[in-house]
Parts: C-alpha cells; sequence; structure tokens
C-alpha cells in the first residue's frame, strides 16, 4: 500500500447454512491467508457469516444472535491485521432485520452499511425477511440500539457512507449489495461522486445460464462509467442448493479494465492490484465527473507497505500485447490518419502531397498513410510525390529502400542531391564544413524542409510532416525543419507503435515491397546527419537520446496519468526487468523529464495533425504547458 497501489482480495469461504461459529472460524481464515498476502481491503459475500440462503431462519433469535456473536469473533480475531475486512450478516435495528455489510479494521467496528434494493422477483423474496435502507438510514442518524444485542457500543450505521484512510487518502471506498448494483441508480453512483475510488460489492448472485457474461460486463461497465475500482465478491459453495447454485464468481476491474477473476465453482481468495493514482487523475481530468460532498467519511489507519506488485505492468503501453488486438489497432490507426489526411486534402483542394523520404521508419509511415488517404479518395497514387535528399550522412541502405517503396506503391519519386546547397549555406554563414556540430546537422534538416516546402508550391500541393510523437516529446526535431509541415500525420503515434504499424503493413505486403518494410524495420533510427563510416549509419538516435521503449513508457505515465518520476521508476523496474539495470531506467528517465521541459516551445507551434489516441502533444488540445517551466521538483529523487 504505497505510490498509489493496493492489494484488494475477493474472498468466498465454503460456509455451512445457518452455522455462524464455522462460518466466522472461515473468514478469519481467509481473512488472515490475504492479510498475509499483503491486501489491504478483503471483501467477503453478502450475508456469509449465516449463509444467505437461511430463508425463514433469519427471523430466528437464535440465528441473529450468533450472527452477531460471530461478528464479534471475527473483530477480536482480526484485530492484529493491516487490513479493512467487509463481511456480510443480518443487522436488528429500529425493530427491523437489515441485510447488513460490516466494515472492520484493527478491532474497530466502523459501521454498518444496509443494503438499499431488496430483490423479490423470480427466485428472489429477500422482502419477506429484510428491511430496505431508506432515507432515514444516514449514518447522522445512528442506532445506538445495536449495541443492546451484541455490546458493540455506538455503531455507524447508513448508506451514506465513505470510508477513507489516513496514510493513503486515495484509498477511498463505498459499499453497496449485490442487487443495489442492478438497479438503474445504483448506491454507488452517489459514492463514487462523492469521493468513493473503490465500490466494494458484497453479493449472493446465483449462477443461470449466461448470467456470468452479463455479471462480468455488468461490473466492468459500472468501473469505467464511474472511473472507479470495483470488488465484486459473489457467495459460493457451501450455500443452500434447494432451488439455485452459487459459483462465487469474484470480480476485481478498474475503469473498464478486468484485473481479475475467479474461477466459478470454487472457494478461495482472489486478488489484484488497483492503481488509485491513476483513478484520481482520470477523475480530475474529465471536469464532468462533479462530485457531491454529501456523505459522511469515516477514517481509519493503515500503515504503508511496499508491495511487491503483482499487477502486469506492460513495456509497451502504446500497443496491445494480444496479435489479434495488435492487428485491429494497427487497422483502426491507420484509418484514421488517413482520415484525417484525406479531408485535409479534400478541404484545401490540394493537387498533390509532398512528402520527404528518407528510408526511415517515420517517413515510411507517412508514406502508407498518405497511400490509404489517396486509396480512399479514389484518387491516382501519382499526386504523392515522394522526395529523397541525399547529403553527407545519407547511407546506400535507406536511400535504396526509399526508392524500392515509390516504385512499388506507384508513387511519383524525386531524387534531389543537398550537399550543393548545403555546402553553399555552410559558405554563407562562415560554417566549417568538418566541424560536425548542431549547425551542421540541423543545416541539412532546414534545407530538406525547403525543398520540401517549394516542391509543394510548385505543384499545388502541401507537405506531409513524419515526426512522430516521442520525438516531440523529446524535442528531438529540427526547429523550423523536420519540425514543420503543412499536416503532421505521425504526430500522435509514438515510436514503439510507428514499428507495429509498418510491421501491419509489411505483413499485408508481398515481394519486394514487403522485404523493403522488412529491412526498414531492421534499421537503426537515424537522422542520419553525420558522415556514414564504412558504408554503415554514424549515428543513431537511440545511443544518443535513450532507448524509445523506455521513452514511451515514460511519457505515457507522465503525461496520460500524471504520475511522479519515483513512480514511474517503480513501474519501469517492474516492467524492463532483465532488459535495463535500475541505473540505465534512472539516468534516461531523467533525461526524458529534462528534455520533455526544455523542448516545450518547439511543441507549442505544432502543425495540424489527427489525434489517434489518449496521448498527444498538440498545443490546441492536450497539452498546454509554458515553455519556461522548471523541471526540478519533476525529477526522480
Amino acid at each position: 500500500m504505497k505510490d498509489g497501489f493496493l492489494r484488494a482480495a475477493c474472498a468466498t469461504p465454503k460456509i455451512k447454512v445457518a452455522d455462524c461459529a464455522h462460518n466466522a472460524k472461515a473468514i478469519i481464515a481467509q481473512a488472515k491467508e490475504a492479510a498475509g498476502n499483503g491486501a489491504s481491503l478483503i471483501v467477503f459475500p453478502e450475508l456469509c457469516i449465516t449463509g444467505y440462503t437461511c430463508s425463514d431462519l433469519f427471523l430466528q433469535q437464535s440465528l441473529l444472535v450468533s450472527a452477531e456473536k460471530a461478528l464479534a469473533e471475527i473483530i477480536r480475531e482480526t484485530k492484529e491485521l493491516d487490513a479493512v475486512i467487509i463481511v456480510g450478516l443480518p443487522v436488528r435495528a429500529n425493530s427491523a432485520l437489515y441485510n447488513c455489510a460490516a466494515v472492520l479494521c484493527k478491532g474497530e467496528l466502523l459501521a454498518f452499511v444496509p443494503k438499499t434494493h431488496i430483490p423479490n422477483y423470480s427466485e428472489f423474496y429477500e422482502m419477506r425477511h429484510f428491511t430496505p435502507a431508506d432515507k432515514d438510514s444516514k449514518a447522522g442518524k445512528n442506532t445506538p440500539q445495536l449495541g443492546h444485542y451484541t455490546n458493540f457500543g455506538f455503531v455507524y450505521f447508513g448508506t451514506d457512507l465513505i470510508f477513507q484512510c489516513r496514510e493513503m487518502p486515495e484509498f477511498k471506498f463505498g459499499v453497496e449489495i449485490c442487487e443495489d448494483l442492478w438497479t438503474p441508480e445504483p448506491p454507488s453512483e452517489k459514492l463514487a461522486k462523492n469521493g468513493a475510488t473503490i465500490i466494494a460489492n458484497l453479493s449472493a448472485s446465483d449462477e443461470v445460464i449466461g448470467k456470468a457474461d452479463y455479471r462480468r460486463m455488468l461490473v466492468k461497465s459500472t468501473s469505467a462509467r464511474l472511473l472507479s475500482a470495483y470488488i465484486y465478491t459473489s457467495a459460493g459453495l457451501g450455500e443452500s442448493t434447494t432451488d439455485l447454485v452459487f459459483s462465487g464468481h469474484n470480480l476485481i476491474c478498474e475503469n473498464g479494465a478486468l484485473l481479475s477473476e475467479s474461477k466459478r465453482f470454487t472457494t478461495g481468495i482472489t486478488y489484484a492490484d488497483i492503481d488509485l493514482q491513476k483513478l484520481e487523475y482520470e477523475r480530475r481530468h474529465s471536469n464532468t465527473f462533479v462530485g457531491e460532498h454529501e456523505y459522511q467519511y469515516r477514517l481509519f489507519s493503515l500503515p504503508l507497505k511496499e508491495l511487491k506488485l503483482s499487477r502486469h505492468i506492460s513495456k509497451t503501453p502504446f500497443v496491445p500485447e494480444s496479435k489479434i488486438n495488435l492487428d485491429e489497432r494497427c487497422e483502426e490507426i491507420l484509418t484514421i490518419q488517413a482520415a484525417g489526411l484525406a479531408t485535409r486534402i479534400e478541404h484545401t483542394n490540394a493537387k498533390s502531397i509532398v512528402i520527404g523520404l528518407s528510408g526511415g521508419l517515420d517517413s515510411t509511415l507517412a508514406l502508407i498513410v498518405a497511400v490509404h488517404a489517396m486509396d480512399m479518395l479514389g484518387r491516382d497514387r501519382k499526386d504523392i510525390i515522394a522526395v529523397t535528399m541525399p547529403c553527407f550522412g545519407t547511407t546506400k541502405r535507406t536511400k535504396s529502400n526509399a526508392e524500392i517503396l515509390t516504385e512499388s506503391y506507384g508513387v511519383i519519386f524525386q531524387d534531389i542531391n543537398i550537399s550543393k546547397a548545403v555546402t553553399q549555406h555552410f559558405e554563407d554563414i562562415g560554417q566549417d564544413p568538418e566541424n560536425f556540430d548542431v549547425t551542421y546537422e540541423n543545416g541539412q534538416a532546414r534545407e530538406r524542409t525547403q525543398v520540401l516546402m517549394d516542391i509543394a508550391n510548385k505543384n499545388g500541393g502541401f507537405v506531409i510532416g513524419t515526426g512522430d510523437l516521442s520525438e516531440l516529446a523529446l524535442g528531438w526535431a529540427t526547429y523550423n525543419g523536420d519540425h514543420m509541415s503543412m499536416y503532421a500525420v505521425n504526430a500522435s503515434i509514438p515510436k514503439t507503435l510507428v514499428r507495429h504499424l509498418t510491421a501491419y503493413e509489411a505483413d499485408h505486403t508481398e515481394g519486394s515491397l514487403k522485404a523493403a518494410l522488412l529491412d526498414i524495420l531492421d534499421t537503426p533510427v537515424s537522422p542520419e546527419l553525420l558522415p556514414p563510416k564504412d558504408g554503415e549509419i554514424a549515428q543513431k538516435t537511440e545511443d544518443l537520446v535513450g532507448p524509445y521503449e523506455l521513452h514511451d513508457f515514460f511519457l505515457y505515465y507522465f503525461v496520460r496519468f500524471g504520475f511522479t518520476a519515483d513512480k514511474i521508476f517503480r513501474m519501469a523496474k517492474i516492467a524492463f526487468e532483465g532488459t535495463y539495470d535500475d541505473e540505465t531506467i534512472q539516468k534516461w528517465l531523467q533525461t526524458f523529464i529534462r528534455r520533455f521541459f526544455s523542448q516545450q516551445f518547439k511543441r507549442s507551434c505544432l502543425p495540424d495533425g489527427p489525434k489517434v489516441g489518449t496521448v498527444t502533444l498538440s498545443p490546441r488540445g492536450d497539452w498546454r504547458m509554458p515553455s519556461d517551466a522548471s523541471s526540478a521538483m519533476f525529477m526522480p529523487d
């Protein structure tokens, strides 16, 4: 429980109907096991102390007294555990019987939360025994009568309760019970709007054909709609099978993602590590998520401990890990890029579009998008002018691949050697051509942009930008050189995704085009601005600014969720274990943050480009930042 990470557990014990003493022992055993495995929030099923299927036995004095004694035993036996425990039982209050969740922490009964919606249809007939929570079931109207039966003393009792951890304030949860979730206006809506980042649901959902799929969909969609985590724990083996069968179908979801799910028709504990800071960021980011601040808060204390996270952290958060999902994503992205470009071509009545084609990854993807756009418009691909501009650093490999691409796609190809123009420019400004400094490099990049702009003017078209999102984040672009274009089709595509989009195109081609695309994928990323060594690329970008897979990881969590550098470092160590050591990750994380801040001025005047994913750096939409902001407080400790 640190950095916003919380391990939650769904615990379904094997119970005996109406045997509260037996059930208490089973609950205590699972609570100790879950806490021992690092769980800080442990949720048990609805009415698990008695069993959900007690029927008219719920009206028996003996069962009710036994349930209260069992709860007292659970409180005593779990007081040393560093966890919040939620268990279900029937509770007598105000001459009525309520289906309640008891919230416990370190020997304290924090509250009883009664069930709001009592089902009384089909196989359910809870109204026969239980009273629904009503408008008077508020924590402000507590019921000290509860102590008359159980010696619990003064106990909070209500549906307007949110429980919050003092040591980790983002650990805030609310409780609803089974049917509450299945209604048009579940209590979880107001709980979330009033601050609860987690909803715990104690359930006893029986199994019928198809219900598991619907239940899973309901829990996932609720967590997405509420920007919350949702912990759903259901009754299982041991419940009466007179008319129904219970499977113990447990689910833990986070903002629409299924983190963990139990195998049905089993008992046991299901775990998941929830990222509460991620949820808090989503809510801050969404100005339509409006709080009401009408609810009561019950505070509790738990020690902060660093978990060894079991949560899967992908090395490539921009890229789906499933091949099927990746192919679908690539097709969708290429379509979005092409549709954006096609719309711009039509709007400007462009006779042509011009691309600087180096034979590298980014310009290759830009050409692929341009081809798709022209096909989408039903226009001749010869309306695409691809220009290769060899200079001091160009290698035969990249130039050859550029030629093959243009021939295979059937676009116009122009080969313009800019060496003489750049040499003349160096002479004009007094630049020593043997001094391979930033002027030497940027002079070539700006000359290429001038050539492209003038060719576009000459042919009634506009220039397509090729730079990608990763380069924008690092400022790895020449200001008013490759930094500038009329429409930047790759502006929201990170480098790790550029590779997969190009690979996807290669999978759907053949012959010399496929071979060229595969060779481009195998070519080191380079601006090719320094002279080759023995005919090979001398300037490798990742040797200078660091591995793009690391930078894309940093970019995703820094921009998308606003995580601290220390949290990103912790996550990166897990994701890249065995690939990079801690010192290497730390080094490039510092580089990322330093460059991200210092290069903002380049992003403040970006050309238009289509938004594809949730992380973009357009100054007109997703990222606005002063160009002179200090990076000091954002650096890792």
